[in-house]
């Protein structure tokens, strides 16, 4: 899992309360049983004016002109400012895969669904909460601002402005260790591969018979 320490982004803002899992990415793209290729399929039925089916060339499609992420002032952004209870719905880690996938690396909101911002957090990106006056004070200066952008600094737990005024957020202890040091849940587990392969080769030496394999 990539790292996340200060960042510093283009910023989108997506205007709507209680985008759920199935517009951030649509049921039909869950097949897949891989865990990349679902950047291009992000909010597919908002970006494009076709219906959206797996393994469909983007480059054919027909964009919605309309659509915020489709606009040219907003084509990389790597932050996403969002509405109160992004991310509801159905459980699926899919989302924050296709959110990461498309080039976003942090999202600010004044809340979010609890599975969501959980499976983000294991994913490497950050779901910053800020107050809902905040959150609108920042809409108000993304479209006042063409090439708006922000940094945030996890470290220090900031988003910094552009005119250099900070916002403070929480985040939770352990969380913000996992995201700093780029571990997932594998990565944690790996700190500890010397102790693990240590415990193998002992239990292998007191019950030698674990090394064979009966052959069917």
């Amino acid at each position: 899992m990539q790292a996340f320490t200060v960042h510093q982004g283009l910023v989108a803002p997506m205007d709507r309360d209680n985008v759920d899992t199935d517009a951030i990415i649509p049921k039909q793209f869950l097949k897949s049983i891989h865990r990349s290729g679902f950047g291009p399929n992000l909010f597919d039925e908002w970006r494009y004016l076709d219906k959206g089916e797996p393994g469909q060339d983007p480059a054919k499609r027909k964009p919605n002109p309309d659509f915020v992420l489709n606009q040219p002032r907003y084509q990389g952004a790597s932050i996403l400012l969002a509405r109160r209870n992004f991310g509801c719905g159905s459980s699926r880690e899919h989302a924050p895969w296709a959110l990461e996938q498309f080039g976003f690396r942090a999202l600010i909101a004044p809340s979010y669904a609890d599975i969501f911002f959980n499976n983000c957090f294991k994913n490497g990106l950050l779901p910053v909460v800020l107050d809902e006056s905040q959150v609108a004070r920042l809409f108000d200066e993304v479209a006042a601002f063409p090439g708006y952008s922000l940094t945030i600094d996890l470290p220090r737990q900031v988003v910094v402005k552009p005119d250099g005024s900070e916002l403070p957020f929480d985040v939770q202890p352990f969380r913000k260790y996992c995201l700093v040091n780029g571990f997932d849940d594998i990565g944690l587990t790996l700190r500890h591969a010397d102790k693990i392969r240590a415990f193998e080769a002992e239990r292998l030496a007191k019950m030698p018979w674990l090394a064979h394999r009966s052959v069917a």
